[in-house]
């Protein structure tokens, strides 16, 4: 080849790769943005530390690739129908617990407060990873078409904060409670009356009387949400050590990301449940000692060592639910055994 034809087409292949690399941000620019809106369970105020900060990181770290638009409880759609909405596609992806979204599972019942089935934190992510509790779970979702269950973790435990002193179980009696199904159910054999009503509405309900508290949470989101501005007095015997939400996506929507952004979105998600793990250990101690609004009452060991005694009954009634769930109970009962065998600090 004359060293004048080589230059020549030197220069073309130059040119050709230089044209490529000017248009490559063209190229990325013109792809169409993926959007996802996803609703949580929670209100504006606590949505501010349960799922914004996960979703502004996914956001960022998408790198206009995706973005997600977050709505908060009941915004787009009701929380009782959140399930069926992410089945039919009207929502992208959920942030909430299997309970009261009404998902249509045997083991939907485990989520938010099964009584007495967690007493830490820590508690839930253990059961979930080394019990294997999410094998049962990706297993129950599967036969659920158009929605896909991604990962479990836990949030506070489940106090009562009301307008009226509890310091023994007659004090249940009668008492209008803002609760999740499960819990709510449970808490009826001692005179609890569980109400649903919008979350938005809570707080006006306890001031006009509709109410007479909530049992919806720990002492952290009573005072983050507003709760502790109208209410008097928060019970210390929690039914549950911490709530169980999960993340849910719709099939299609989910299958159709790409892989990198399916392990971004599992990221975030597991930052949103680390910062929970820390925020509310801090919140729940805060709180009782230094909040100032809510005069603590307590219930005599001894006598609610009925309430625990009767949550073990009620977990034999749902291990006659299904197979699944039998497998369930018998794997928190083994882990409660060995918590109690371990001894301090994993059980007192």
């Amino acid at each position: 080849m004359k060293r004048r034809d080589f230059l020549k087409k030197a220069g073309v292949g130059a040119a050709a790769v230089a044209a490529t690399a000017t248009k490559a941000p063209y190229v990325f620019a013109a792809k169409k943005r993926i959007r996802w809106r996803m609703q949580t369970y929670a209100g504006a105020a606590l949505a501010e530390h349960v799922i914004k900060p996960s979703i502004d990181a996914f956001n960022k770290a998408a790198n206009e690739e995706m973005v997600i638009e977050l709505y908060n409880a009941d915004q787009l759609v009701p929380q009782g129908e959140l399930f069926r909405a992410v089945q039919e596609g009207t929502i992208d992806a959920v942030q909430s617990d299997d309970d009261s979204i009404a998902a249509p599972v045997d083991v939907s019942v485990f989520g938010a407060y099964f009584p007495f089935a967690s007493r830490y934190y820590l508690d839930v992510p253990v059961l979930f990873h080394w019990y294997g509790l999410d094998k049962i779970w990706q297993e129950a979702y599967a036969e659920i078409p158009e929605v896909t269950w991604l990962s479990s973790g836990s949030w506070d435990p489940c106090n009562f904060a009301t307008v009226k002193p509890i310091r023994s179980i007659e004090d249940f009696k009668g008492l209008r409670m803002y609760m999740f199904p499960t819990g709510g159910k449970f808490m009826q054999q001692f005179g609890v009356v569980p109400m649903s009503i919008p979350y938005e509405d809570v707080q006006m309900a306890i001031q006009t009387g509709e109410l007479d508290g909530v049992a919806w949470s720990g002492i952290t989101e009573d005072y983050t949400v507003g709760w502790a501005d109208v209410t008097k007095y928060y019970l210390t015997n929690p039914i549950s050590g911490a709530w169980v939400g999960s993340y849910f996506v719709n099939t299609k929507k989910w299958n159709a990301l790409p892989e990198h952004l399916q392990t971004l979105f599992k990221l975030c998600a597991d930052s949103s449940h680390y910062y929970r793990l820390h925020w509310y250990w801090w919140g729940e101690a805060h709180y009782r000692t230094k909040g100032g609004k809510l005069q603590l009452t307590s219930i005599p060991d001894k006598e609610w060592k009925i309430v625990e005694n009767a949550a073990l009954k009620f977990w034999d009634e749902v291990a006659q639910r299904s197979p699944r769930c039998a497998k369930v109970v018998s794997i928190l009962k083994d882990y409660v055994a060995t918590m109690e065998a371990a001894g301090p600090p994993y059980r007192y």
